[in-house]
């Protein structure tokens, strides 16, 4: 089967979690991709995410001190300095437009796919982050309480790379670095996930 563009873009778009820190984004570029979320599809078309863009140092840091990085790779605290992201985004879900907890989610998946494959045709890669320390960056951004932070997103020029592998006989499907600092990630293969 010949690989289309499109699958191309898809299996290159991994969580980067090392990044070329001194490679800025530009206000710009952030804006550029949240509006392809924008334009993404959303439940009910009520459209309740918003966002908080975070392209510089001090604020970086602030939003750096609260993730939690790569649960699976236990003696790893995340990246050092001159790795870490050049921007995030803040995603946020106005209660005041939807107080449902269900359908944000499904608008949260589908923006945060539209903000990554924009993010890969220029170069950038990213991480979304559920493991957040969510009073402490609501405290350091001054988010009104209307505001629900569902998750961020980490962006960068990636400064890693990242493989895809077949899932191994053991059946464990953790990402994993090799000594060349490879990240490996283990995928089921097209047979087991469809049903017949």
């Amino acid at each position: 089967m010949q690989k289309t563009q499109l699958e191309t873009l898809i299996r290159t778009n991994r969580s980067y979690r090392r990044f070329h820190q001194k490679t800025a984004i530009e206000t710009k570029t952030l804006r550029e991709l949240i509006n392809l979320a924008r334009l993404s599809a959303s439940a009910s078309n009520l459209q309740p995410l918003k966002y908080i863009l975070v392209n510089e140092p001090d604020r970086n840091a602030q939003v750096f001190s609260t993730l939690g990085w790569a649960g699976y790779l236990k003696d790893w605290a995340g990246p050092q300095e001159g790795e870490r992201p050049a921007a995030y985004i803040i995603i946020l879900q106005d209660t005041e437009i939807s107080k449902s907890s269900q359908y944000p989610k499904y608008d949260t998946g589908i923006a945060i796919q539209s903000i990554l494959l924009g993010a890969r045709t220029r170069g950038l890669g990213g991480c979304m982050f559920g493991s957040v320390q969510r009073p402490q960056l609501r405290e350091a951004f001054h988010i009104p309480e209307q505001y629900e932070i569902l998750l961020v997103l980490a962006l960068g020029e990636p400064k890693e790379q990242v493989q895809i592998d077949t899932l191994g006989q053991d059946r464990d499907i953790k990402y994993w670095r090799d000594e060349e600092s490879v990240h490996h990630v283990p995928k089921r293969s097209l047979e087991e996930i469809i049903l017949e």
